[in-house]
C-alpha cells in the first residue's frame, strides 16, 4: 500500500503587517519557497505532478490561480500544472491533506503543498468589500447578516469562562516562546531568507519583546465593548509562504531522499459557523479516533494562535499538555498570513519533532465558516 512522506519543508520568515515583506508579490514570494524547496532536495522541477497552494484572498495581486502563476516565476517547466485552493485559514493545512491523498492513491508521485497570504497586500477582507459572500439563504438559516470571527472569539471566551487576564497571559507566553525559539536557532534550518525592495528578511519579524500583561491590558477590546478580545491576544496580521515536498517513501528512496516524518492521518470537520472557532476540537478528536491513538501520545501539538480563546478552550477539552502545545509560540507571537499559516505550522512542527525525537505531532486549526482540519504527523527513522 502506498504512503505519503515529508521530504523536506520550507518557508519565509513571517512579515509584520507593512513590513519589510510589503513589496513582495505574493507570486514571488511563493516561487521563492518552491525553488529553495528543489535547491535544498536536488529536486528536478520536471518530476513535480502537481503544486497544491493554499490562499484565501483571491482577488487582486492573489488572483488568477496564484498556485500556477508561482510555478511559472520559479522558472519550472512549463508542463507543471498550479492550483489554488481556500478553506480559510486552513487552506495550506488541507493542500498538504490533497497532496498526501494524490499520491497515496497513485494519482500523483510527486507533489508539493503550501500556499502564501500577503495581508499587507491583499488586506483581510478585501473580497467582501467587492460583494456579499454569505447570500440570502445563508443569512435566512442563521438568522444573521454576517459571521465574524471575533465575536466568535468573544463567544468562546464566555463558554468556557475564559477572563482578559487569562487570555492576555497566553499571549505574554506566545511571544516569550517565540523569542527563546528564535534566540535557540529553532527555525534556522527552514527558513527561506527573503531578499526584497524594503531589504533582506531573516527572522520572523512580529515578535515583540517586553509584552507583559498589564501593557496588553490597556489595549481596547474592538468586537465587545465589556470584552476579553483585543489586538494583543489575536493572531497578528501578516505576510509570508510555505512549502511542504510531498512523495511515497519508494520514490524518495529511488531519487535518494530521506523523508522526516510519514502523514499518518488526518481529518476535517465542520462545526458550528456562528461561534465559528470550535471546529479544532471535534476535528482533533476525530483524527485521533482515525488515528487510533490517545491525546498522550502526542508529543508535540501545533493548534493555531487565530485568538487566544481559541487554543486555550481547546486544551481544557482535549486534556492535552499545555507544554506540548505551541512550545515554540504561535501566530499571537509571530503572524498569521493566512493561506501560509497550515504550510509554516507544519515546517515548523516538522523540524521540532525531528529536533527532539518525537514520534508524533498533531496541528489543528480554526477555519472560517466552522471548519477545522486535523493531521498527525509520525516522524521518521533518520
Amino acid at each position: 500500500m502506498r504512503d505519503a512522506v515529508i521530504v523536506d519543508a520550507v518557508r519565509t520568515p513571517i512579515g509584520r503587517r507593512n513590513g519589510t515583506l510589503k513589496n513582495v508579490h505574493p507570486v514571488d514570494l511563493s516561487a521563492h519557497v518552491l525553488t529553495t524547496l528543489a535547491e535544498r532536495n536536488g529536486l528536478d522541477p520536471s518530476l513535480v505532478d502537481d503544486v497544491i497552494w493554499g490562499c484565501v484572498n483571491q482577488i487582486a495581486d492573489q488572483s488568477t490561480n496564484v498556485g500556477r502563476l508561482s510555478v511559472l516565476a520559479a522558472g519550472w517547466p512549463e508542463v507543471i500544472p498550479g492550483v489554488t485552493i481556500d478553506r480559510a485559514c486552513g487552506s495550506s493545512q488541507q493542500a498538504v491533506h490533497f497532496a498526501a491523498g494524490a499520491v497515496m492513491s497513485g494519482i500523483n508521485d510527486i507533489v508539493i503543498a503550501g500556499g502564501v497570504e500577503s495581508m499587507s497586500r491583499v488586506p483581510i477582507g478585501s473580497a467582501r468589500a467587492m460583494g456579499e459572500p454569505f447570500g440570502p439563504k445563508v443569512k435566512k438559516r442563521y438568522g444573521r447578516e454576517s459571521f465574524n470571527q471575533g465575536l466568535g472569539a468573544e463567544d468562546i471566551a464566555r463558554r468556557w469562562n475564559l477572563s482578559r487576564q487569562r487570555l492576555d497571559e497566553f499571549a505574554v507566553e506566545s511571544h516569550e516562546r517565540s523569542i527563546a525559539a528564535q534566540a535557540a536557532g529553532a527555525f534556522s534550518t527552514q527558513l527561506a531568507t527573503v531578499v526584497g525592495p524594503d531589504g533582506e528578511l531573516t527572522a520572523d519579524e512580529g515578535v515583540r519583546p517586553g509584552s507583559t500583561v498589564e501593557k496588553l491590558g490597556t489595549l481596547k477590546t474592538p468586537f465587545m465593548e465589556d470584552g476579553v478580545i483585543s489586538a494583543g491576544n489575536s493572531s497578528q496580521i501578516s505576510d509570508g509562504s510555505g512549502a511542504l515536498l510531498i512523495t511515497t517513501s519508494e520514490r524518495a528512496a529511488q531519487l535518494g531522499w530521506k523523508p522526516i516524518a510519514r502523514f499518518h492521518s488526518g481529518s476535517v470537520v465542520g462545526d458550528d459557523p456562528v461561534t465559528m472557532l470550535t471546529a479544532p476540537i471535534p476535528a482533533t478528536a476525530k483524527v485521533l479516533k482515525r488515528a487510533g491513538l490517545t491525546i498522550d501520545d502526542i508529543g508535540v501539538f501545533e493548534v493555531n494562535e487565530a485568538f487566544a480563546s481559541v487554543p486555550i478552550a481547546w486544551e481544557i477539552e482535549t486534556g492535552a499538555d499545555h507544554a506540548k502545545v505551541n512550545p515554540l509560540g504561535g501566530a499571537i507571537g509571530v503572524g498569521h498570513p493566512l493561506g501560509a499559516s497550515g504550510a509554516i505550522l507544519m515546517t515548523r512542527m516538522l523540524n521540532h519533532m525531528r529536533d527532539n525525537g518525537l514520534r508524533y505531532g498533531l496541528q489543528t486549526m480554526c477555519e472560517a465558516g466552522g471548519m477545522a482540519n486535523a493531521t498527525i504527523l509520525e516522524l521518521l527513522e533518520p
